[in-house]
């Protein structure tokens, strides 16, 4: 074990990963840090200053320049957005963000800034133990039955979230910067019609 300890969680959409996370995270006393909250920021502030998402460069200019604070609330240069990330708009965006390399970039930078700065935490996300934090102490990978997973996220936005977040699931597993993917040593869990208690138990017994 690393004096840094690091538990990385990654999976699609309606994976569970984020209760998980936070779960785990509260069960061990670390701190937990939403990676796609980061993203979503920057898509967020790309939209409000109408910077084209396809101009790589000038995305790169306004992640580099953000101030995003991810805890409870996300807030991105004094503002607090944590509800406008969410939608609609945000969600249909977002891909494009991710897989802008000098974005995705700087993002890992503040990531792993992050990581040192807390001592170690609990880390979800899409690409957090392939290349975030490689070296983690504990990878999971969660995976769910694509038709739960729809219900999961249509009941925490609507049907219309949950359709674009199908498609960014598809377009972040086969983009050619960081795609979405399992760890060659990740455990990977398939939480399909468990519960969270007991998916919790299983990763706290890895450690």
């Amino acid at each position: 074990m690393s004096a840094m300890k690091i538990i990385a969680i990654d999976g699609p959409a309606g994976s569970g990963k984020s209760t998980v996370a936070k779960a785990v995270a509260s069960r061990l006393g670390l701190p937990y840090l939403d990676t796609g909250a980061m993203y979503r920021a920057v898509a967020f502030a790309a939209l409000r200053r109408s910077v084209d998402l396809t101009a790589a460069d000038a995305l790169a200019a306004l992640a580099e320049q953000l101030d995003i604070h991810v805890a409870e609330r996300v807030v991105v240069d004094g503002e607090d957005a944590t509800d406008a990330i969410r939608g609609p708009a945000v969600t249909r965006a977002v891909s494009a963000i991710a897989a802008t390399p000098p974005v995705r970039a700087e993002m890992v930078r503040r990531q792993q800034a992050w990581a040192r700065e807390q001592g170690g935490g609990v880390v979800e996300g899409r690409d957090i133990g392939t290349v975030v934090f490689p070296e983690a102490d504990l990878k999971v990978y969660l995976i769910a039955d694509e038709d739960e997973r729809l219900r999961r996220r249509a009941r925490e936005s609507g049907d219309e979230v949950a359709q674009d977040i199908a498609r960014r699931d598809q377009a972040d597993t086969s983009r050619a910067v960081s795609p979405m993917m399992a760890a060659p040593d990740a455990l990977i869990i398939d939480t399909t019609g468990r519960a969270v208690a007991d998916i919790v138990e299983e990763v706290l017994s890895r450690l």
